[in-house]
């Protein structure tokens, strides 16, 4: 089975007009699309589309809400001129936990017959219900898979959508790290990481995270609007929420845009 999971660190790091500093223990479900059914199936603790102490549904993705997020995914790639038949696809999510989530981002590895990574995509979640699709096409050195793209999608009253991303998505043996660097007037402004390392996916380890990470999702969309006060707070520049939601060029949230990625965080 090549579903698994995944514990470790989140990190975010502004730096203008002031450093602010935060990171907090997280894990995630990394599912392949292929294995979805078996997998919530296998284990008690995790079920698919039905209520449980973990379960995965498929309308807490894409937009508008998938009921079948195999083969949506793989149409939203077509659609991106993408031909992924026989191609893996690994997703990397929160799940709920007792009924709840928030999927800030979730990410989908996209491997061609090769095991080469033909695409990533981002799917980005704000706490206004919003979401949106960024598809990468990634530069590959060794181990690590590099994109560039331009910011379309309204997350953090205190970014503007402005500026662009460097997104560096590393996949070792025994882990995973996601680091995505904002820049805006041609300065850094914001650097956001994941690292996290691979457990093997069981009954016993799902059980162990509970325990050791309780209402994980909870605690990240109470993170957000607590981090957000205090930002408020020191005087971070308020970004209003409405027209600015909408992408550079009038695209809509939701919109599919190659060679974009989004800001997953505050």
């Amino acid at each position: 089975m090549k579903s698994h999971l995944l514990e470790g660190k989140v990190h975010h790091r502004r730096v203008r007009p002031f450093t602010y500093d935060l990171r907090h223990g997280v894990y995630y479900l990394a599912v392949d699309l292929d294995e979805l059914q078996t997998v919530t199936r296998r284990f008690r603790l995790l079920s698919r589309n039905r209520p449980n102490v973990l379960a995965f549904y498929d309308r807490d993705h894409l937009d508008p809400p998938a009921d079948d997020l195999p083969g949506r995914i793989r149409a939203h790639l077509r659609g991106e001129g993408f031909e992924p038949a026989g191609w893996s696809i690994m997703l990397v999510t929160n799940l709920r936990v007792l009924g709840y989530v928030f999927n800030p981002a979730s990410f989908y590895l996209c491997r061609d017959r090769d095991g080469n990574m033909g695409a990533l995509v981002v799917e980005v979640h704000n706490t206004y219900g919003e979401r949106h699709l960024y598809t990468l096409r990634p530069e590959q050195t060794n181990s690590t898979h590099v994109a560039t793209m331009a910011k379309a999608f309204y997350v953090s009253p205190f970014i503007e959508i402005a500026g662009g991303y460097v997104v560096r998505f590393y996949d070792y043996p025994d882990g995973l790290r996601i680091a995505i660097d904002q820049r805006s007037e041609g300065a850094p402004l914001l650097h956001t990481s994941l690292a996290l390392r691979r457990l093997p996916l069981s009954d016993r380890n799902l059980a162990r995270l509970l325990l050791r990470h309780p209402l994980v999702t909870l605690k990240t969309i109470a993170a957000i609007h607590w981090h957000a006060f205090r930002l408020w707070r020191r005087g971070a520049r308020f970004h209003r929420h409405g027209a600015s939601a909408r992408a550079p060029g009038g695209l809509p949230p939701g919109s599919g845009k190659s060679g974009q990625a989004g800001e997953a965080v505050r």
